[in-house]
């Protein structure tokens, strides 16, 4: 059996993108600093990392259709942190950023990955930003870099 898989480096040549929503900051900011870390830990060019930063993670996929209209990235790291509150607008945000995020994603065949937390508490975003769970940032980094890798063996 033939397996195509990707690994966990880049060429050094790949032009990639960070789309982070400022609402929580405290929590996107360290998620941004974790994908980047990844993006240079595994061969990364820093000239070739943008950082996009949109208002909120609601805003998120229309800035990714804009980006992958333009056809310049190989990749793209979707990140924010969206906490639940007292009010059902939590339900609505987090829905329609993921969806959004789906959407565009397999209507471009892009590689993007989701690093969007939804959490019920701050807590348990602190815990993901690079506390107890990890950071989710060097995570949604580190499955964009292995897709990116995969998309170029499959000549995609």
């Amino acid at each position: 059996m033939n397996t195509i898989e990707g690994v966990l480096q880049l060429r050094g040549d790949e032009k990639v993108a960070i789309i982070s929503s400022r609402f929580n900051h405290i929590i996107t900011d360290r998620l941004v600093e974790g994908a980047r870390d990844c993006f240079l830990r595994h061969g990364g060019n820093e000239d070739l990392l943008d950082l996009v930063l949109v208002p909120g993670a609601y805003e998120i996929p229309f800035v990714l259709q804009k980006l992958l209209t333009q056809g310049d990235y190989d990749g793209i790291c979707c990140l924010g942190a969206i906490i639940r509150g007292d009010t059902p607008h939590f339900d609505y945000v987090a829905a329609e950023a993921t969806k959004g995020i789906a959407n565009v994603t397999l209507k471009y065949g892009a590689a993007v990955t989701f690093g969007v937390l939804t959490t019920d508490s701050l807590d348990q975003a602190i815990q993901r930003a690079g506390s107890k769970a990890g950071n989710k940032g060097f995570e949604s980094m580190s499955g964009l870099i292995e897709l990116i890798n995969l998309y170029q063996n499959l000549g995609v």
